[in-house]
This record gives C-alpha cells, structure tokens and sequence, in this order.
C-alpha cells in the first residue's frame, strides 16, 4: 500500500494518491490531469476510484477530466447532486482498492455532502482519514460555503459537532489525519501549517475537538470570526457542481502567442492585462494599467479575491518559459479565458515603441523620515488579523482582500506610501489602484517585517491573533 500526498503550495490543497495491488485511487484532484496520469503510468496501475470530498469552493476540481480520461469511477457522498454521472455513496459503504478498503463515512457540516474517508489496510487496521474540509490540522471547516444552502450557518456548524464527535472522535488515536488544506486557505479560521498528524494529537491540541464542549460551544466558537468568504468561492464550488470546459481545450486556447498589435486589440476588446513576472520586473517597467499578481506569490488564491469577473477574458504577461504555468494555475480556480501572451514580453512591448509605467519604491529606512504620526499617509494593505495584532501607529488599513469593493475610498490627488508584510501584496495594490486612477503610490520594499527590524517607528502593542477568534 502506498499513500501519497500531493499538495500544492499556492491552494494551501492537498490531494491523495492511493496505491494498492495494482489499482488506484485519488481523492480531490486538482484540475490538470497529467501528474495523475504519469504517477498511474509510472507505477503501471488502473484508476478505479476518484473521491470528491465535497463541492469545492477554492478550487476547481479535476475529477471529470480525470474520469473521461481513465474510465474511474467519480464517486460523491450522500445527498450529493452533481449535474453529471457519478456514483453517490450511501454512509458506511466499503470501496474496494486491491487489498485495502475505502470507507464512506458521511460528515456534513462543512456542507451536507461532506464525506470523510476512512483508509483500512490490508491487515483490517484503520490507517487514515481523509477529511476534506471536515477536519484540518487545528481546526474545523467553515460551516458557511454550502451552495444555496436554506441552512444558516450555525445550523451547518451543528451538524459539524454531530460529524466531529460521532464519526471522527471514536477512531482511534493512531489513525492519520490527512486534510483538504493547509496554513494559508480561507476554508477555515485557523489552519496549521503542518499538513497532517494524528487523531490523538489533535483531540490534545485541536479547539474543536476539546471533549468537554459543548454543542453550543461549539457553534459558537466555529461562527465567531468569520470574514466573508473569497468572491469566487461560490462561482468555483457551483462549476464543480455542474460541470466545466475541459482543461485541455483552455490550455490550448490560453498558451497562443500574441503580437504587439494582437494583444493591443484584445485589450481594446475588453480583455484584462495580467503581469504574472516578479515583484522587481514589474516595478521596472510594465505595460500601463495592467495588473501586477505574480506566479511566486499565492498567484491562484489572489486571482479568485480579486478578478471578480471569472469570464473576463485575460490576457498575460508571463516569466519567459512559464506560460503554461500561467494557464494552468489561472483555471484551478475557474479562469478559463485566458487569450493568450505577449510574446517577447515587455521588451517586445518596448521594441515597438509603447510605453511603459514603473513603481517608485523606498526603504523602511527612508519611511521613517516620512511618517508623520496621527497624519500619516502610510496605508497597510495586509489582513485584517495581521493588521490588528500589530501596525504602524496611525496607519490606514486598506486590505488588499477587499480593494476593489473600496477602490475609491482614497484621495487619488494624495501621495501614500503603501506595505504589506514583505513587499509583493502591496506592489500587486499599486497596480490595481493605479488601473483606477491613482497615481502618487510609492511601495515600501520589505513590507512590514522590514519596518519592524530596520526602522523606530512607533508599533502598536502585539495583540495574539487567537485573541481575535
């Protein structure tokens, strides 16, 4: 028997591959399908199952793909309704995968269909859990993405205590805890960054497993914090409901290479300019008002909160040799218009002549000659819970997350001297403000952990973000 975790950094997602006596199974892929294909290829195996733990909101899920691709069985937990052929599993139905056992066992909460499920080994041993959004590493699911849902979100939160204790609690201690996600995915409140553990830590150290809560307790704690979910969470979780444009056909269309004057024109016809290269390279020179998210950041995650649009048409900027990159990770969370890049890059942009917009910038060092107290003009682009545990005295807090619903609240005849935590969110504010008008920006390299280790500026007292929940 062979398990494998398959995570990938800029989803904070963590699909499994599941190998035993020549057949397979994969739990919540991501959208491409050929690293699945090449690891069946590789170990001479047959797909048989692949399991969906729920309707994805952060993602778009592979499944179908995969399925067309390989004859394996999609398979959905109870009260499931996907607007395509799969097998729903009733609770406690056994799959079968060479010598080793897959067990349903349905945990709505999260939402109604979420399933866990159970791994048994060759020998009957309970191996391991896959949670999905159930069950992360210190935390819960968020009981408040169901699609469409009549139930409030402390409804789903109660069904989430019932789940918890009666299904996952009686496993014994030594059974693996293998989650949906990660440190840095907005599906829960408080996600570790360790990736996966044992049920009998995290009955120890887990908040939502503590055996002396209570049920109202619970529901409490779960709701308490809540910021409103990613914009394109609903969009994505309602494609893998219904179905979705095949991967390959929006590779294909994505990865065309486009003159000077072909993307000039699909930028007249509507299509966003999206800058994929590094925080240095947009900074020294970039087509004007086009949008800086670049791939070496959570490129995916900062894509779905900001392009509120899933249709808009895109058209990109890329690191030479990293297009398909681009394509790839634009559609793991539902942009699938992708029209194509600027071949030769900015430097063709240049060659013929157009011109060019470039980001001031400055060190913590020259900020602090800048500050000027309750009057400042320093504006903090970072979460609300970093904001708050910690900031400059007089700072205005504009979260990146939420910039376009308040893309006007500033004076866009005023200088502001804008940070993040290490310089890469506040470019990617810069770029999206001045495509709306604004154009005294100036970027603090090194963002906020630079402020705190070069500069005496006055600090906020640090408020421990658990403090906040």
């Amino acid at each position: 028997m062979k398990v494998e975790q398959l995570y990938t950094g800029c989803l904070a997602e963590a699909a499994y591959y599941i190998v035993s006596n020549g057949e397979a199974a994969i739990i919540d892929p991501l959208r491409e399908t050929q690293p699945y294909l090449d690891k069946l290829k590789e170990d001479g195996v047959e797909l048989k199952y692949i399991f969906e733990t729920h309707f994805h909101a952060d993602f778009v899920s592979g499944h179908l793909d995969l399925s067309a691709k390989t004859g394996a069985t999609i398979v959905y937990g109870p009260t499931a309704t996907p607007n395509y052929d799969v097998l729903v599993a009733h609770d406690g139905q056994d799959f079968p995968v060479g010598d080793v056992t897959i067990r349903v066992l349905h945990t709505p909460g999260h939402t109604m269909e979420s399933t866990t499920y159970l791994l048994i080994d060759q020998n009957g041993k309970e191996h391991s859990i896959f949670t999905g959004d159930t069950l992360f590493i210190g935390d819960v699911g968020r009981p408040d993405l169901a699609i469409k849902s009549d139930l409030t979100q402390e409804d789903l939160a109660g069904y989430l205590f019932e789940s918890t204790r009666n299904k996952i609690m009686p496993l014994s201690d030594d059974v693996i805890v293998y989650p949906g996600h990660g440190a840095g995915s907005a599906c829960g409140k408080n996600l570790s960054s360790k990736t996966w553990d044992t049920l009998g830590n995290q009955k120890k150290t887990n908040y939502a497993l503590r055996e002396d809560m209570s049920k109202e307790e619970f529901i409490k704690e779960v709701t308490t914090g809540l910021l409103p979910p990613p914009q394109y969470f609903p969009k994505n979780a309602m494609m893998n409901k219904m179905g979705y444009e095949s991967f390959d056909e929006v590779l294909t269309r994505g990865v065309k290479g486009l003159s000077v004057e072909e993307f000039k024109n699909l930028r007249k016809e509507g299509a966003l300019v999206l800058d994929t290269r590094n925080t240095p390279e947009y900074e020294e020179g970039h087509v004007p008002g086009s949008w800086f998210i670049g791939l070496d950041g959570n490129f995916a995650m900062w894509v779905g909160a900001l392009i509120h649009d899933i249709h808009q048409p895109i058209i990109f900027i890329a690191p030479e040799g990293r297009e398909e990159e681009v394509v790839t990770r634009l559609s793991r969370v539902g942009y699938d218009k992708a029209k194509g890049f600027l071949k030769g890059g900015i430097q063709a942009w240049m060659d013929a002549g157009e011109e060019i917009e470039t980001v001031t910038s400055i060190e913590p060092k020259e900020l602090e000659k800048l500050y000027n107290g309750e009057e400042s003009n320093i504006v903090d682009v970072r979460k609300n819970g970093e904001f708050t545990a910690q900031h400059i005295e007089g700072a205005i807090h504009y979260p990146l997350d939420y910039i376009n619903e308040h893309v006007n609240d500033l004076d866009k005849e005023k200088t502001y001297l804008v940070h993040c935590a290490g310089g890469y969110r506040s470019v990617v504010a810069i770029s999206i403000l001045k495509a709306n008008g604004y154009q005294n920006l100036v970027n603090v390299h090194k963002g906020f952990s630079g402020i705190q280790k070069e500069t005496e500026l006055p600090i906020t007292e640090y408020v421990c973000p658990t403090s906040m929940l």
